[in-house]
């Protein structure tokens, strides 16, 4: 079954996206329930979980961005998408990606986006096969790791023009 997070199965859902970098600490239970509570209450953010039995066998989040170009249009972005080790190739994966492309449609989103991490060509070839594309894009980031910028340090986040 393919439906959104409660706050009732955060445990679980950290327990599945522990495997997305495990080199990361859990995060604080009440700091995490609150994250989800207010993705909830914005009515932009969804995550959507497959369920096996009571295991979350995968899970991705959907954020609906309102927008003031393409007529109005919203755009989405797909992220923290991943899918236990013990049930990878059942196409749970592609079934909540596929769960959240219906949503931004319905939304009228005029474009989704996902971002990875990986160069795996077996990792993009999931993402192809679930009907995105590569190359049309160039993506930037700017990591924000806590450390307050200097007056000497340039602003990575600026625009240059």
């Amino acid at each position: 079954m393919i439906r959104p997070a409660l706050e009732a199965d955060l445990p679980r859902l950290l327990g599945l996206l522990a495997q997305l970098h495990p080199e990361d600490a859990a995060p604080d239970p009440q700091a995490a329930a609150a994250a989800l509570r207010a993705g909830e209450a914005s009515g932009l953010v969804t995550i959507l979980l497959a369920e096996i039995g009571t295991t979350i066998a995968a899970t991705c989040t959907l954020v609906i961005v309102p927008n003031l170009t393409r007529h109005a249009r919203p755009w989405a972005v797909v992220e923290n998408v991943v899918t236990d080790a013990a049930h990878r190739r059942r196409g749970l994966g592609h079934r909540v990606l596929q769960a959240a492309l219906d949503r931004a449609g319905a939304a009228g989103c005029y474009k989704v986006m996902l971002a990875t991490g990986t160069s795996q060509e077996g990792t993009l070839r999931f993402y192809e096969g679930a009907g995105f594309t590569r190359g049309e894009k160039t993506f930037f980031q700017v990591r924000q790791n806590g450390k307050p910028q200097t007056g000497s340090e340039p602003d990575a986040g600026a625009a240059r023009g």
